[in-house]
């Protein structure tokens, strides 16, 4: 008998092209699951990795100066320095204290908490726009906070305006569930508690927050006008069925009104207190064309013109159209929450900025782009309104795209080593650690002219933020620490007088300083008489440095 013939099966190999291709489907249904199931976590965790890349690049300048020299103090010099200047910072830098404490000062963890704190105001706008609008309202305006010039600043800044955006939006959704178990009458003392707190807190940490309860006042007023508005329409209309319960009664706007007053009376003594240390903002000019450029350009969008003329169409074109849904003859639920949101966001957008330039033009300086921050979560939800409003899908999210887009330029500027005020100092810190004979460090003393564009702050500045560049230098000019006087800033003593006496044992001399009111000549003079000459010169940026030696 023969033998059964046996032959080989062929098996199919799935090409290379289409095992990747099934892969990034399965991805992208991942994607969109997680954001469907946790969109609040989704964009707040991308918030967070976009806002932190590459913060470690930019040179700290003198404003971040000012938090690293504060929150590095004892607790008895900080709270010393806040009777004096900077009190509208204070629970800033304390926050900032402990911050130093567990982790340490580096340029990038001095930012870190303004990256965290960009994530999670982004998670809240997302839990805010899905509330007022749904769901892809808050995506959307989630997205579009994160590509926002100003929040992409914000988030790349060891100051506290990231958080001032966190609270204004927490504070917001924390004020709408008041209003919502108002009207269900469920614990709504509670959180109306809650918002006294809340709000007390925000004016602690900044005193501008107030006018985010200023404006919560505002979009109460407008909805319970609206919502007499719409009963009326109703009734001469002839409506049928019944009308939902109002959204905003009196019950309402008592309780908010309590809950404002308490938060009021107890942040008194603060206020008081920052109020006597307005000369800190004499730097602010009044209202002139300068003014009206920041309002439109600067403060929400950078200074990058064609964003800003392109946001505040976006912001317009999303009112427009909720506003004349919600007037049709029978507007649906989707509508009228979008009316709602409009009613949120257009207060919370406008409020504080008119106020404060209304101010200004009164006499009291107190507008500057940076202290609209805590609109942009809402300036986000205005242009979400409008990018949600279009139709197909594939056209709405070829507008987002088109928002990251225009956004990359402005997100790549920030980050560059010099975008702060154009400030060299890591520059120079780098210089002086180069040229140092470590060797003998002991020897080495160190002379700090001003700041430049800050004529009376010395260069010590350069060395608290760049600190092991400097490390183990005596300060031979200094006569009073900023520490000491209660101050943010060390103050120098006569040139002639008191380093001579300060030389004894030192063989090299720094000097590092700005452009600005350069002291640089008096100290070469005092120096060649003391037995010092003059062996190197550097000039980076702002920033001039000068080695002696004996």
């Amino acid at each position: 008998m023969s033998s059964p013939r046996t032959g080989t099966v062929t098996i199919r190999r799935t090409s290379s092209a289409a095992s990747v291709r099934a892969r990034l489907r399965m991805l992208a249904i991942a994607i969109r699951n997680a954001v469907v199931r946790t969109p609040e976590i989704t964009v707040g965790a991308a918030g967070v990795v976009v806002a932190a890349a590459f913060t470690w690049v930019p040179s700290v300048w003198y404003d971040e100066a000012a938090t690293v020299t504060s929150a590095q103090r004892s607790w008895p010099a900080l709270w010393a320095e806040l009777q004096n200047v900077d009190a509208v910072h204070g629970l800033y830098y304390a926050l900032m204290h402990v911050w130093f404490w567990l982790v340490g000062y580096t340029p990038f963890t001095l930012r870190l908490p303004s990256a965290l704190a960009i994530g999670v105001a982004a998670g809240l706008v997302v839990a805010l726009g899905r509330r007022l609008g749904g769901l892809r309202l808050g995506v959307v305006s989630g997205i579009v906070f994160l590509l926002l010039p100003r929040v992409t600043w914000a988030g790349t800044e060891g100051r506290p305006y990231a958080t001032v955006t966190t609270l204004a939006v927490l504070l917001t959704l924390v004020g709408l569930t008041a209003v919502r178990r108002t009207r269900a009458r469920r614990h709504a003392t509670r959180w109306w508690v809650v918002y006294g707190v809340l709000a007390a807190l925000s004016v602690l940490f900044n005193v501008y927050l107030a006018l985010a309860v200023v404006s919560h006042g505002v979009v109460l007023a407008w909805t319970l006008a609206g919502d007499r508005a719409a009963q009326r329409r109703a009734s001469v209309t002839e409506r049928s069925g019944a009308l939902p319960a109002p959204l905003v009664d009196r019950r309402v706007l008592v309780r908010w009104a309590a809950a404002a007053v308490a938060a009021a009376v107890v942040v008194l003594p603060f206020i008081v207190l920052a109020a006597g240390q307005a000369k800190q903002v004499d730097w602010i000019t009044g209202v002139g064309w300068a003014t009206l450029r920041q309002v439109f350009s600067t403060a929400w969008f950078g200074a990058v013109y064609p964003y800003a003329a392109l946001g505040w169409a976006l912001m317009a074109v999303g009112v427009v159209l909720a506003v004349r849904a919600v007037r049709r003859g029978d507007p649906g639920t989707r509508d009228v929450l979008r009316m709602q949101a409009v009613r949120v966001a257009v207060p919370l957008t406008l409020v504080p900025t008119v106020l404060l330039v209304a101010a200004t033009a009164a006499g009291e300086h107190l507008y500057s782009p940076k202290y609209a921050s805590l609109s942009l979560p809402f300036v986000a939800l205005l242009i979400g309104l409008a990018i949600t409003a279009i139709r197909p899908r594939r056209w709405l999210a070829a507008a987002v795209v088109g928002m990251l887009l225009v956004s990359v330029p402005t997100g790549t500027t920030v980050r560059l080593p010099h975008a702060k005020q154009d400030s060299h100092w890591a520059n120079a810190a780098r210089i002086v650690e180069s040229q140092r004979n470590w060797a003998t460090d002991a020897d080495e003393g160190v002379v700090y002219g001003s700041v430049w564009e800050h004529p009376t702050t010395t260069a010590q500045v350069i060395a608290d933020t760049y600190p092991d560049a400097f490390s183990g230098m005596r300060d031979l000019a200094v006569t009073e620490t900023g520490a000491e006087r209660g101050q943010l800033w060390d103050v120098n003593g006569d040139i002639a007088s008191t380093v001579p006496s300060r030389l004894s044992d030192i063989q090299t001399v720094w000097f590092v300083g700005g452009k600005s009111r350069n002291i640089r000549p008096q100290v070469t003079e005092t120096l060649v008489a003391q037995g010092f000459h003059v062996v190197r010169y550097w000039h980076t940026g702002t920033v001039i440095i000068w080695k002696y030696s004996r």
